[in-house]
């Protein structure tokens, strides 16, 4: 197994979570240089290859066809449209690239499935790691997409078990541990984190941090994002999260998970250059790299070049982690797929 578990309970994150600041930062800063040599930052590009008209009712979601946000319905992109993208993304320094759809899950046999399978066919053969965010999936479209080339699955958990009911309805919170369950069974790695702001407590923060530590294996990356309140969304009143809080919960997931990547996602264009260094240096090795986030906006690539720059950081290669060339987190179970 790749990465060993490292579970934790809530007693013990709290515990780290109230560390004096600079003591927990400096923690971090140990726990990442103990297992991340280089100076290195994961340049992931995000792709919607599908947008809008989505049935769930997820509160942060301009996507939702429930809410009127001004997020137009669109169609799913083609594999030629899809590979041009990321073809341009590897050229500006993307090592990683992820495509996200609006839509409840996918199923065998549906054409819109196929052509996603197509799609990842064509990034994988750019060299790029690919990573999907399709809803919900059984086990059999789990290891299609493994086939075609898939290296991670994104399934935030998003929050707390207690809290998720307050934020969804049209699905459940067990519902994303069985997606997760079958991306693991299947041999794809798991890419799995959550957002805050969305009127949780300090607690439940915490609580989605000792899920992602009880997977096994325990997640390959951990996307933290705060959220983006977008206009229409129940959530579009929330909020800025307080940056001490980021930082002291991007502490906490790296000394928790120290040998994932532990992405600064969805909502920087709210943090500033110095906060995003203390980010990085509490142990954030990756980011979403171009100028949006789905429908959310994001840095600009030269802007994100520049920072990176200022603070001697570089690009990581594509497929590395602390044990040197990715394999899939899951790559032990992988037979399932040949049942």
């Amino acid at each position: 197994m790749l990465f060993p578990s490292a579970r934790m309970t809530l007693a013990d994150l709290q515990a780290i979570y109230d560390t004096p600041f600079f003591d927990l930062i400096t923690r971090a800063r140990r726990a990442y240089l103990d297992h991340w040599k280089e100076n290195e930052v994961q340049l992931c590009t995000l792709l919607s290859i599908k947008t809008g008209g989505c049935s769930e009712d997820c509160g942060y979601c301009a996507q939702s066809s429930r809410y009127n946000t001004g997020v137009e319905r669109e169609s799913l992109m083609t594999p030629d449209a899809v590979e041009a993208v990321a073809h341009r993304a590897k050229e500006n320094g993307s090592t990683r690239f992820c495509m996200g759809a609006a839509w409840k899950g996918v199923r065998s046999g549906d054409p819109r499935f196929e052509s996603v399978l197509e799609s990842v066919r064509r990034v994988a053969k750019l060299g790029m790691e690919v990573c999907v965010t399709l809803g919900q999936l059984g086990e059999s479209e789990a290891c299609q997409l493994r086939e075609a080339g898939v290296t991670a699955y994104n399934h935030n958990i998003d929050t707390s078990p207690e809290h998720y009911p307050e934020i969804v309805t049209t699905h459940t919170f067990q519902d994303r541990l069985d997606t997760i369950g079958h991306v693991q069974k299947s041999g794809m790695s798991v890419c799995c984190g959550g957002i805050i702001g969305m009127g949780e407590t300090e607690r439940d923060r915490l609580r989605m941090l000792e899920i992602l530590t009880n997977f096994d294996p325990p997640p390959e990356s951990v996307p933290i994002n705060c959220l983006m309140p977008m206009p229409g969304t129940p959530l579009d009143e929330q909020p800025p999260v307080d940056i001490f809080q980021l930082i002291r919960l991007i502490a906490t997931t790296r000394i928790a998970l120290p040998r994932a990547k532990v992405r600064l996602s969805a909502g920087r264009t709210r943090l500033t250059r110095e906060g995003q260094a203390l980010c990085f240096f509490a142990g954030a090795n990756s980011i979403f790299y171009g100028d949006k986030l789905l429908t959310a906006a994001n840095p600009g690539a030269d802007a994100d070049r520049q920072l990176l720059a200022d603070l001697d950081l570089k690009p990581q290669a594509p497929f590395q982690s602390e044990h040197g060339p990715h394999e899939h987190a899951g790559s032990g179970t992988a037979m399932a797929c040949l049942a």
